[in-house]
């Protein structure tokens, strides 16, 4: 089996993955279980193989004897380096670190490659597995990040925004006489109460930011874009835009597999 580990700023989420599945399957097929995790920053690679094992015992998985290989992205750089010794350290069978100079087979056409996040190129290369291009990823987590693929499969650029729930929270810190709502759909557009006026400026709000982004790339690219939503709110923002196609909640951990595939010969 295969362990595909998304490390965001906010939520760690973690898949068990059967390791050799189909090429050609989809983002959830071969997965196994998944777990969605706080992000602790000052854990040490210590506590993250203990809390893995323990995750993994839940299942009835031995880490030793039944994982095969690691696959691991990370927006933290300090989370990255203590996933790292903990994979050197721990595990004597493949593992991949997502990073600049990582086997992807995407093509980055970013100023600076080094600067696009891992998370970013795993979402760019299962979109462009998945469904081809030109397409645009939007993942909903503590940013909203915009990733656009070419029609022949190249990591283009986009966008970074901040996300809903960093949004809603700056504004409830702000406006001493607003308090915290949660993020469920109101009634009316128009609302009539103060809470769910706060549901529908966020909730509409994002979902018409996502809707005018999207007409900006492909006004810039003059293509029309697959859109593809994923991230922890992908759910609630796709019913209610008008351009998001799919909805790909495992699409980071469906990157992972397909990446450490491409680099198995390449790692240990």
């Amino acid at each position: 089996m295969l362990l595909a580990i998304d490390i965001g700023n906010t939520e760690t989420v973690v898949g068990l993955y059967e390791a050799e599945r189909a090429e050609d399957c989809l983002a959830e097929d071969g997965l196994v279980q998944h777990w969605r995790l706080s992000t602790v920053q000052e854990r040490t690679p210590d506590e993250i193989v203990v809390l893995l094992r323990s995750l993994l015992d839940s299942e009835g998985v031995d880490m030793e004897a039944d994982l095969t290989g690691v696959a691991v992205c990370s927006g933290v750089p300090r989370m990255r380096e203590s996933m790292r010794i903990m994979v050197q350290r721990f595990f004597d069978f493949s593992s991949v670190v997502i990073e600049p100079g990582t086997r992807s087979g995407i093509p980055i056409l970013y100023d600076n490659p080094h600067e696009v996040g891992a998370d970013r190129i795993a979402n760019a290369v299962a979109a462009n597995h998945l469904y081809g291009g030109p397409a645009v990823v939007v993942d909903f987590g503590t940013t909203n990040n915009f990733d656009v693929i070419s029609q022949d499969g190249e990591f283009l650029g986009g966008a970074i925004g901040p996300g809903i729930e960093v949004s809603l929270d700056a504004m409830v810190g702000r406006a001493a006489a607003l308090g915290p709502v949660a993020l469920i759909e109101p009634r009316n557009v128009i609302a009539k109460t103060t809470t769910e006026s706060i549901q529908s400026g966020v909730i509409y709000g994002f979902a018409s930011q996502i809707d005018g982004m999207v007409s900006r790339f492909e006004a810039e690219l003059g293509q029309e874009l697959i859109v593809i939503a994923t991230g922890g709110l992908a759910h609630l923002i796709a019913p209610l835009s008008q351009t998001i196609q799919h909805v790909e909640p495992y699409l980071t951990l469906h990157g992972l597999w397909l990446v450490h595939k491409r680099n198995r010969q390449f790692v240990r």
